[in-house]
């Protein structure tokens, strides 16, 4: 390794490591706190938690640990080589941390909690003033609000027709939410990052990579003759395709190019 790249790397691990503990404490205790083995509640010692040890007991930790390490270390390289326009390594590493968190604790709990909504907001805004100026920022902003305002009231009423279906199957029906109302926060946030008009382009992939890997579930669920049983239930989280697809937009404009010419 060129020893230019040892200072993003070793950044880049640490950002890691900030993700994958705020991703293990914040969705249980909301707040900094001591980090526990997910499968028997233990304490770990700091020196064994960032050291990746086992816990008291034995258990192994989880793969996303070293999954969010590998990815986050090989961003932070690649932004150090290549830093998103008008913002630099720095701010850029620092949004690389927001939508790393946001992305595992969406995925791993179907949550988007509001410490993380309140920070995303103030980042958005710094980033989005930067990048495109005050006025495409609050378009943005106020574009991805009323947009998934509208998909929110829409799910609302999907949820409710799910649930009478589900009651007429003998189902017992749940709280599910085809998109909740941190989604339509987080929209906002991105809306604040991708300025007026990207923030169409920027939801439209978001929707299109959620409604692909969707199709791909009930595909094996079809083949693994499980679909009946399971149709109802197919809930994913949408923030982690909002996330991959801001993510993009921002850091490889050249495969925003690609897909739109001109």
């Amino acid at each position: 390794m060129s020893i230019t790249l040892i200072a993003p790397a070793i950044l880049g691990w640490l950002a890691g490591l900030i993700i994958n503990y705020l991703a293990d404490v914040l969705p249980l205790t909301r707040r900094f706190s001591q980090p526990t083995c997910i499968h028997c509640g233990a304490q770990f010692t700091w020196k064994d938690y960032f050291l990746f040890r086992k816990c008291q007991n034995g258990h192994a930790r989880n793969i996303r640990l070293w999954i969010v390490q590998a990815a986050v270390l090989a961003s932070s390289i690649y932004i150090w080589i290549q830093p998103p326009s008008k913002l630099g390594f720095f701010l850029g590493l620092i949004l690389l941390i927001y939508f790393g968190l946001v992305f595992v604790i969406d995925m791993e709990h179907r949550l988007i909690l509001h410490p993380t909504s309140i920070f995303g907001s103030f980042l958005g805004l710094l980033a989005g003033w930067l990048n495109w100026g005050i006025v495409p920022t609050l378009k943005g902003g106020l574009s991805g609000l009323l947009i998934m305002l509208a998909l929110y009231f829409f799910g609302v009423l999907f949820a409710r027709a799910r649930a009478k279906r589900m009651v007429a199957l003998g189902q017992e029906p749940d709280d599910e939410e085809a998109l909740g109302a941190g989604d339509v926060i987080l929209i906002t946030i991105l809306g604040f990052i991708l300025g007026w008009p990207l923030i169409w382009f920027g939801l439209l992939f978001g929707i299109l990579l959620g409604g692909f890997f969707s199709l791909l579930i009930i595909l094996w669920l079809v083949i693994s003759r499980k679909y009946e049983k399971n149709a109802l239930m197919l809930f994913i989280p949408y923030g982690p395709y909002f996330i991959t697809s801001a993510f993009l937009i921002i850091f490889f404009p050249k495969f925003l190019m690609l897909l739109v010419p001109g």
